[in-house]
């Protein structure tokens, strides 16, 4: 129940605080924030992907999961500042912030069980299989005789 909660109270927040803010900072700069936040997340977002693809590349002796875990968050971060409001601006620009973002992992990594699996993957051995075959020609059929039908009643193999 407290999710459509919050995705109900999320618009009459914002709303409350682009009044309240726009009147107390003017139109011009309430604009320029939020079109400024939002360019910053598009940024951020940009480059949080380009710098994962190098970093998941690259050899390295701490647990990735860490690595993905962190750029989540700031993907997360910069989705909010995308989105044109102050509360979002806020909790975008709090994810930012290292320490409080590895406290928010910690803090969710202990709801998170982590499961692998593994794949071998095609088998890349190139050598023959050796097999004995022999053609067998269809007896022709009898144009008056019934058709015959495979065993079972399924309608899928009926002709």
């Amino acid at each position: 129940m407290w999710p459509l909660a919050a995705v109900l109270a999320l618009p009459i927040l914002e709303i409350a605080l682009f009044v309240t803010i726009g009147g107390a900072i003017g139109l011009l700069a309430t604009l320029l924030v939020i079109f400024g936040t939002a360019a910053l997340g598009i940024v951020l977002l940009r480059r949080q992907g380009v710098e994962m693809q190098a970093a998941l590349q690259m050899p390295r002796r701490m647990d990735p999961l860490a690595l993905m875990a962190d750029g989540a968050v700031v993907s997360l971060a910069a989705g909010l500042l995308i989105l044109p409001g102050f509360f979002t601006d806020t909790l975008g620009l709090l994810l930012l912030i290292p320490p409080l973002r590895r406290a928010l992992i910690r803090r969710l990594g202990r709801n998170v069980q982590v499961r692998t699996t593994t794949w071998r993957g095609p088998m890349t051995d190139d050598r023959p299989i050796e097999g004995d075959y022999h053609e067998v020609d269809p007896a022709p059929r009898d144009p008056l005789a019934p058709p015959t039908r495979p065993p079972g009643n399924s309608g899928w193999t009926r002709h």
